[in-house]
């Protein structure tokens, strides 16, 4: 009886031991995009990187929000049952409140402060919290957006003035009210019906929504992110820290050198993005304008009392978060 007793024992080990082997060797990771957007690219170079060292590691990629619906993926992250995920961290707001900063208006002003802001205090203290969660970053990636005008161009507050205008945030919806417009909420997906029948009269969205819902067919004038722009949005690719933690030195060292040629390529194709949106437009026949630093701190100034405001006034230690990420320069 005994010897059957640690003959099973033994067995119980062993599998425990190879169940432990296989999930350390294949990693789920999520993402709610298609195959050809620059965020599965990005999970991409991260999971042929980590194949190409040979480290007995092998990402395996679920797009199109296969494995978990868009906002239901950071739970899952933070409890291990997911391990990697493209996620924009401000889904993750309820959960986290201080993550609703990472879409805020004006808080950066083009790509190269989004690479400043990254390696600065402010990114170290949203790192500290997603620590918290059992969460750590590998990718680091904003994607821009701009303005579009049925009949106008918005460049500064007072173009908004009256306009029935869609705004890509609950942060930019309460600016562009302070500012004098009537939001009307709905997805990006449905800009190009609500300009069609009169619902809508502007909208800010992203480079890439506004190229791939052909907003160009409706726009009189479109203002893209250029020298300077508001709409900026955090897309990191994340990892569960203790699923990285418990890798071999040579797998976290695949994973992180992937991760440093997949966050150039980010930067890179976003700043492509934005170019691409511009020919799109121009080819169209639809006016281009530009946003001034002017007009940006006439933004910035509105943002102040409006969404910064409702941000310190909703989140635990929120100014000092707001105050860290506006010392960034």
């Amino acid at each position: 009886m005994l010897k059957s007793t640690s003959l099973a024992a033994a067995a119980a080990i062993v599998t425990a031991v190879s169940f432990g082997a296989v999930q350390a060797a294949e990693l789920k990771l999520s993402h709610q995009w298609s195959t050809s957007d620059v965020r599965h690219k990005v999970a991409e170079i991260v999971a042929n990187e980590v194949a190409a060292a040979n480290v007995d590691l092998e990402i395996k990629i679920y797009p199109s929000k296969s494995l978990f619906k868009p906002r239901e993926q950071y739970n899952p992250l933070t409890r291990g049952r997911l391990d990697m995920v493209v996620l924009p961290l401000s889904y993750a707001g309820g959960q986290q409140p201080a993550y609703n900063l990472t879409l805020m208006p004006g808080l950066v002003k083009n790509h190269d402060h989004w690479a400043r802001l990254v390696e600065s205090p402010f990114m170290n203290k949203l790192e500290e919290i997603m620590a918290g969660d059992d969460v750590m970053v590998l990718v680091h990636g904003y994607l821009a957006g701009g303005f579009g005008g049925k009949d106008r161009c918005i460049t500064g507050p007072d173009d908004v003035k009256g306009l029935q205008t869609r705004a890509a945030g609950k942060a930019f919806e309460q600016m562009l009210a302070a500012a004098g417009a009537s939001i009307t909420s709905m997805p990006s997906s449905e800009i190009y019906s609500a300009m069609q029948t009169g619902v809508l009269e502007a909208a800010n969205t992203s480079s890439s929504s506004f190229v791939s819902f052909r907003l160009y067919e409706q726009l009189k004038c479109y203002t893209p992110a250029g020298d300077v722009a508001l709409w900026f949005m955090y897309q990191p690719l994340l990892m569960n820290k203790t699923t990285f933690e418990s890798l071999s030195p040579e797998q976290q060292a695949a994973l992180k050198a992937g991760a440093e040629k997949a966050q150039a390529y980010y930067l890179d194709e976003a700043k492509k993005a934005d170019a691409a949106s511009v020919e799109a437009f121009k080819k169209a026949g639809v006016e281009i304008a530009s946003m001034s630093n002017e007009d940006f701190t006439a933004w910035r100034e509105i943002a102040k009392t409006s969404s910064y405001k409702a941000f310190v006034e909703q989140t635990p230690g929120g100014q000092e978060l707001l105050d860290l990420a506006l010392s960034v320069e």
